[in-house]
């Protein structure tokens, strides 16, 4: 059996996602688990709406882009959207420190979504 996945279109996490230029979201199910790989980058400064400027705030302490995993939250069974109490912490790198990197932040979050694949068929991963 394979790893259902699919790619959406909104950010998973990040209450200011809305102003980051670079986001991810994978949804992954296999059996009975279903957990979203989420990225976020590229966070525009508040009140910033020219696309073409070059000055980014952090998403978080000191980096620019961050993946995070979350289970997803059972009650949602139309989006399955993320259970934010339910964060799955993971091996592989997760933070850039750098602001324009979105290349890397593509390999960073299929980084993290490869091991997650391995990890929920080896059911490490059950809630």
């Amino acid at each position: 059996m394979k790893v259902k996945r699919t790619e959406r279109g909104w950010a998973g996490h990040f209450i200011l996602s809305y102003r980051c230029l670079f986001t991810r979201n994978t949804l992954l199910e296999y059996k009975n688990v279903a957990i979203v790989v989420s990225t976020v980058g590229r966070l525009q400064k508040y009140g910033n709406r020219n696309f073409n400027n070059k000055d980014f705030e952090t998403v978080g302490i000191d980096r620019y882009y961050e993946t995070m995993v979350f289970h997803t939250d059972k009650n949602d069974k139309e989006f399955q959207d993320i259970d934010v109490s339910k964060q799955i912490n993971f091996d592989s790198d997760g933070v850039i420190f750098v602001e324009y990197a979105d290349n890397e932040a593509n390999e960073m979050h299929e980084t993290v979504v490869v091991e997650m694949i391995k990890k929920i068929k080896k059911g490490e991963l059950n809630e």
